[in-house]
């Protein structure tokens, strides 16, 4: 039972917040302007986020293979009298040191300017066709220089590594089961460039293309294991010998 007093003191309350109301709208209202004000004053000085893009080009650096030639340093030549864009060897190919000098050409893979381009481009496909086993203990050698030519996401290069990965995996019997341990230092760039649809203007190469090409090769020729792995790092990826 609430007494007489008590009732007068809730009715005053009550009063008092009526009363009270229009000031606590009025401060609401205020609070909620400036905080809008502060708010359209500070994001208008921040800067936007730069823009990314996965398929821009990393910047040219020098590789060890421009070095060595400028010094002359390797055993090979342009060939002016032969076919275009054909070298010549100093030395017997199948002689010469495959530890040194195939990951030195491989780095040189990442070269667009001529003569550098041609001349580590067909030195590596000499090599490969003359290695056989000799190539297989320097694949984890390789592995680098052919991550480094994929993340540079220059259309040139990235066409002619892929290329040339079609051609390692096929140089010698066992080849593309000794890189399929490494599948989880090359493939993530894969995964980016799968779905890349432009053209070489100059050879007309898709590197979407180039690439499900060469990861049907790899799955080819790396064995039994090869698929579980590319599998593991393209979820999308669909075999080209279980289906």
């Amino acid at each position: 039972i609430i007494s007489k007093k008590q009732q007068e003191q809730i009715y005053s309350f009550r009063r008092k917040l009526l009363f009270l109301k229009p000031f606590l709208v009025a401060l609401l209202l205020c609070s909620f302007l400036l905080i809008n004000i502060f708010v359209f004053i500070v994001w208008d000085q921040v800067e936007p986020p730069a823009k990314t893009d996965v398929f821009q080009e990393q910047a040219y650096r020098p590789t060890a293979f421009r070095k060595h030639y400028e010094r002359r340093d390797l055993p090979i030549a342009l060939d002016y009298g032969g076919r275009p864009n054909s070298i010549k060897w100093q030395v017997d190919i199948e002689r010469i040191d495959y530890h040194h000098y195939l990951p030195l050409f491989f780095q040189g893979l990442r070269e667009t300017a001529y003569p550098y381009e041609t001349l580590a481009c067909q030195g590596v496909y000499d090599m490969l066709d003359h290695g056989g086993q000799k190539i297989l203990p320097v694949i984890p050698l390789l592995v680098q220089p052919i991550r480094e030519a994929l993340n540079t996401r220059n259309h040139r290069v990235v066409c002619t590594m892929l290329k040339v990965l079609q051609r390692l995996v096929m140089s010698a019997d066992g080849a593309g089961e000794a890189l399929v341990p490494y599948y989880r230092n090359i493939l993530p760039m894969f995964n980016i460039l799968k779905d890349k649809k432009s053209l070489n203007s100059e050879k007309g190469d898709n590197i979407g293309h180039l690439v499900g090409e060469t990861l049907k090769v790899m799955e080819q020729q790396g064995g039994q294991d090869a698929f579980i792995h590319i599998k593991y790092m393209i979820p999308t990826y669909q075999s080209c010998i279980r289906n």
